[in-house]
């Protein structure tokens, strides 16, 4: 398990942060809009995806897929692909990979 938390569909297996703290690396998806798009579209669509993620059905499923669910706002994941491109970035450069 290599996410920052354990999986609410298996607890008991232990994170890699469990043995080197600090550790966390997962994958995640989006919905994303033109960069100009309406703020009443944006806040829509924010409104209509959180509420489908609140769902029980849709958890659900999502965690029989080993998902777990991330809502928030349009500036919360704004802030997540920030901070994601920048963490990575890290270690592409530490890794020193060229790209071809």
């Amino acid at each position: 398990m290599t996410t920052a938390t354990r999986s609410e569909t298996v607890p008991d297996l232990p994170t890699v942060a469990d043995v080197l703290p600090g550790y966390e690396a997962s994958t995640w998806y989006g919905v994303g809009a033109p960069k100009n798009a309406p703020a009443e579209i944006i806040a829509k669509l924010n409104i209509e995806i959180n509420a489908a993620l609140a769902d029980p059905k849709m958890k659900a499923r999502l965690a029989d897929l080993g998902g777990m669910v991330l809502q928030g706002s349009a500036a919360d994941f704004g802030k997540l692909i920030a901070e994601e491109t920048e963490k990575w970035a890290k270690v592409v450069k530490f890794s020193g990979a060229k790209p071809d």
